[in-house]
């Protein structure tokens, strides 16, 4: 026992409980009060304790023992109900709600129980002169859950035409009911619309927006908005994810997941929540839960993963496909002991629906870290021994229509064939060589003797031109693998000797320009090299080298192009490189517009993929001129000329390019949505913990700028499991956990708030420069004042303060000292340390409007201003701790001087004090009135009128103002005003 001797001890005991959370613990300190309350011989104690102990059952996986004190706080009610107050009889009678629900769902109880108990709640409703409109919602529960449509409906409408009392649930559940059996009726439409008010905020309880959020998702699929549910998913399993009545609700998350490519993020719930497995106080929410379950796990085998190991109750291991049976065989039993019981087939239909429902997107990129489990490899088939001829002509014209047009997976469809073809038995000279080529080009430094290898073929082939072409693209690889010179000196001899043959006709302009680009590459890494080694005069010969070269390549195939996209794309290649080496000598302007141009020549060829790198550098130059809208042109048209064809950390990497853009560029929205197609595609790339978190962390900030707090949060957090200061910089991990802080601030969980804070603080402490420390340390002290930790909150600003000195900081300075001040108020230390440091307030403000000159002094002198009317403020509300009524006037008076000075301060600011001068005018007013000087307290209001005179009465301070000074001059005239005298 916890020795509570008295009703109010109860009852704060009761209380404090209730703020628990929801789960075993509670349940079982509420059965400890009850025994309690039975020792204390008052009866209503004894119900009250009965009421608390039904309602932490309710909202608890142990609903199932909710009927026992229900059925004694019954009797008690029939029996005395003089001993109930008017709260705790309207609670009895709201309970009957949850009776009527609780049997439902436990098919342990008879059907001709539960419609039996809704007869009694209409009759004792009826008794009590309450509306039959819960009635008739309990009603529709019952119909719906068996399966008598007809009797759904007349209850739906009966329903909603019964007047609204005291028993109607709140509004925001009434809609969710209303909508899940529009969604039961096939209207997702309509039920999203219904949701709407609960949705936007205007409805809210304890449990809502919660269980609407959840009950959205599957109809938001189905008509297509998916953006709107997966923000319902981010915003909802973040309500649901620490209320373990929610089980039901949890379940729409996990099937959300199942039904949206996102297996691996509805096994992470799984993991979160075990003892939904295995509770069995609420058979109907466990019913959902394994009914999605198998969904899931099916959803895992079909994708070829049934031998993975997946998360499921507790005591051995578990793989997708034994989970699936396992869940199937648990749902379909407890459907048909609900069918059983009710004597249809509604529930196990509804159930067997519910597992058997296909994904209704391939894949919903959510944010947050959810990389798609790797389908099972399955053995290709073994090639043909002695494949047909036919088989090999279609391979070999493939491999060459693609090569010929520089379409993307040539490389692949040259290795089919040499697959297909082992040695290249029975194909010709030529055919050999192209094989030989492009293995050698799959191969990088290692195909070097590969391309040497072709050569001879090309040559035995006749092909005199294609054969020195060969041999450059093998001294090209030597270069890229360092070995620059050797290179240079390879290609020497085959550049002239190209240039003879071509002189001579005995090769063509593709094939000659391939070895003179193949040159001016190699004088590219030439400077490159040179400019990396920091030998400045070196690289300049070798920029005058490469850009001969480069013009060489241009004049040898502008104008031979004709349908040949080789030689248009020899054109494109040739302007980027010119526009490299323009931005290496620091013509940027001149290198952006040649970028441009090499990229619009392989757009005109039909090759827009290789347009994407060079609109990159476009982009990246425009950033460095400070043009955002240049660079966001730039990457729009990388983004649209890659489309499939670049690989998926090359999207991410576009996408996040462009998230930045946007984001700089005030547009948050569409960043936030690039942002999210950076996460998905870095994921996707197998680069989540790096890429993917940056991406996230991107994304989260957008969100927070939004005001999507909870969705912002949801996905900050899954950012920060993997950012590190190692990989990614102190800095971004500082960020996320800043933002991260500042959602969850606004979610009202300041706690988690102040720990987000002070982490972040602490990265911080150790940069050269402190602003960020000390704007931290303030953020945090303020999280954990509202999270009610005074003397954490304390130390916090003081940390603070005295970063705001060193860093000169004086608004903030005071800032810090006058929230101690408040918090020392409340504390064991008093209104005389809180006034110490008020006053301190006041001497730094003081400081800094002396020390500012000109147009800078408006900052500190408003700063003043408002520590001189805290200050009144403060010693007005301390003078309630004085025992003696002088020691209250004095403190009185003290405040009123603060707030004289407070108005001289504002005064001085001209129009633009104008609005703080008036807020000190009325506080002095009060306090004159107060104090018994009634006339000056007019004076004051009168002040405050004249200055607002002629003013617009649209401004909501203006009109504040006017009328709280009208209502002081009433109040002191009535309190001036002599007695009437009485009548005799």
């Amino acid at each position: 026992m916890s020795g509570i001797t008295d009703f109010d001890a109860l009852r704060r005991a009761l209380a404090a409980n209730s703020e628990e959370p929801e789960g075993p613990a509670r349940n079982a300190r509420a059965e400890q009060l009850l025994a309690e309350a039975e020792q204390l011989n008052v009866p209503l104690a004894v119900i009250e304790a009965l009421g608390h102990q039904l309602k932490v059952y309710n909202y608890s996986s142990e609903k199932d023992k909710m009927f026992v004190p229900f059925a004694r706080l019954l009797r008690l009610w029939d029996e005395r109900p003089e001993d109930f107050d008017e709260d705790e009889a309207h609670s009895l009678h709201w309970v009957f709600k949850w009776m009527s629900a609780g049997m439902l769902d436990q098919p342990h109880v008879p059907l001709a129980s539960v419609e039996k108990w809704l007869g009694e709640m209409e009759h004792r409703y009826r008794l009590a002169g309450y509306s039959e409109r819960a009635v008739r919602s309990a009603e529709l529960s019952v119909a719906a859950h068996i399966g008598d449509l007809p009797r759904a409906e007349r209850a739906y409408a009966a329903w909603l035409a019964a007047d609204r009392d005291r028993m109607a649930d709140c509004p925001a559940c009434e809609l969710h009911a209303q909508g899940v059996w529009q969604v039961r009726c096939g209207r997702d439409a309509e039920a999203l619309e219904l949701w709407r008010p609960v949705l936007e905020g205007e409805f809210a309880c304890a449990h809502e927006p919660h269980t609407v959020l959840a009950s959205s998702l599957a109809p938001l699929l189905r008509l297509g908005r998916t953006e709107e549910a997966r923000a319902h998913h981010l915003r909802g399993v973040r309500l649901v994810r620490p209320m373990e009545s929610m089980r039901g609700a949890y379940a729409d998350h996990v099937e959300f997941c199942a039904l949206t490519g996102n297996e691996a993020r509805g096994l992470e719930l799984l993991a979160e929540r075990p003892a939904y497995f295995t509770d069995t106080g609420h058979p109907s929410s466990r019913l959902d839960f394994m009914a999605v379950v198998t969904l899931l796990m099916d959803r895992l085998t079909e994708l070829g993963l049934g031998g993975q190991r997946v998360p499921g109750p507790a005591g051995r291991t578990w793989t997708a496909r034994e989970l699936g049976e396992h869940a199937r065989a648990e749902a379909e039993e407890l459907a048909e002991r609900f069918d059983r019981r009710n004597g249809t087939s509604a529930v196990g239909d509804r159930i067997r629906a519910r597992m058997a429902r296909r994904p209704l997107a391939e894949r919903l990129p959510l944010g947050v870290r959810t990389v798609r489990p790797a389908p099972a490899p399955v053995a290709a088939p073994p090639a043909p021994e002695a494949p047909e001829e036919p088989g090999v002509a279609a391979l070999l014209a493939e491999a060459r229509r693609l090569s010929d047009t520089l379409r993307p997976h040539a490389l692949e469809a040259w290795a089919a064939l040499a697959r297909a073809v082992p040695d290249g038995a029975g194909l010709e000279p030529r055919a050999r060589a192209e094989i030989a080529d492009h293995e050698a080009m799959a191969r990088g430094p290692e195909g070097v003797p590969l391309f040497d290898r072709a050569a001879e073929l090309y040559a035995e082939a006749g092909d005199p031109g294609e054969a020195l072409a060969a041999r450059t693209r093998g001294a090209y690889v030597r270069a890229l693998a360092g070995e620059v010179e050797a290179a240079l000196a390879a290609v020497a001899g085959l550049y002239d000797e190209v240039l003879a043959l071509y002189a001579a006709g005995g090769t063509g302009v593709r094939q000659t320009a391939s070895v003179v680009m193949g040159r001016a590459r190699i004088l590219m890494r030439q400077v490159h090299e040179a400019a990396g080694r920091g030998a400045e005069r070196e690289a300049k010969q070798a920029v005058g080298d490469a850009e001969a070269a480069v013009r060489e390549v241009l004049a040898l195939v502008e104008g031979h192009g004709g349908d040949d996209v080789r030689l248009a794309a020899r054109a494109a290649e040739a302007r980027a490189m010119l526009a490299e080496l323009a931005a290496l000598t620091g013509d940027a302007e001149r290198a952006a517009d040649l970028f441009r141009r090499a990229a619009d020549g392989y757009v005109t060829a039909g090759l827009p993929w290789f347009a994407v790198e060079y609109e990159v550098q476009v982009a990246a130059l425009a950033h460095q001129a400070g043009d955002p809208a240049g660079a966001e042109r730039a990457l729009r048209a990388a983004l649209e000329y890659g489309g499939p064809y670049v690989e998926p950390v090359g999207r991410a990497q576009l996408h996040l390019q462009l998230a930045e853009v946007l984001g700089g560029r005030d547009a948050p929205a569409e960043a936030a949505e690039h942002a999210l197609e950076a996460a998905h595609w870095a994921d996707e790339a197998g680069e989540s913990g790096t890429l993917g978190a940056w991406a996230r962390q991107q994304l989260g900030g957008f969100l927070l700028r939004r005001g999507r707090y909870a969705e912002a949060a949801e996905v900050l957090e899954s950012a920060l499991a993997d950012l590190s200061a190692e990989t990614h910089g102190d800095g971004l991990v500082v960020q996320a956990r800043w933002w991260l802080g500042d959602c969850l601030g606004e979610l009202g969980e300041h706690r988690a708030a102040a720990e987000q804070r002070l982490k972040a603080a602490e990265l911080a402490r150790h940069w050269p420069e402190q602003q960020d420390h000390a704007t931290l340390a303030h953020l945090a002290a303020e999280s954990l004042g509202s999270a009610g930790l005074d003397e954490e909150a304390d130390r916090a600003y003081a940390r603070a303060g005295d970063l705001w000195r060193t860093l000169g900081n004086a608004q903030f300075l005071v800032r810090s000292l006058r929230a101690r001040a408040w918090l020392a108020l409340g504390g064991e230390r008093g209104a005389g340390h809180a006034r110490a440091l008020m006053t301190e307030a006041v001497r730094e403000g003081e400081a800094a409007l002396a020390a500012a000159r000109g147009a800078d002094r408006e900052e500190p002198a408003a700063e003043l201003g408002g520590t001189h009317r805290q200050f009144a403020e403060l010693l007005a509300r301390s003078a309630s701790e004085e025992a003696e009524d002088a020691a209250i006037r004095a403190a009185f008076e003290a405040a009123l001087e603060q707030m004289t000075r407070a108005v001289s301060v504002f005064a001085g600011l001209g129009a633009a004090g104008l609005h703080g001068r008036t807020g000190a005018e009325l506080g002095a007013g009060w306090l004159e009135a107060d104090l018994g000087r009634p006339a000056r307290a007019a004076a004051h209001a009168r002040a405050v009128l004249a200055a607002y005179e002629g003013a617009d009465d649209t401004d909501e301070t203006v009109r504040t103002r006017r009328e709280e000074a009208t209502q002081m001059l009433e109040a002191v005239r009535e309190a001036s005003a002599p007695e009437e005298p009485e009548q005799g």
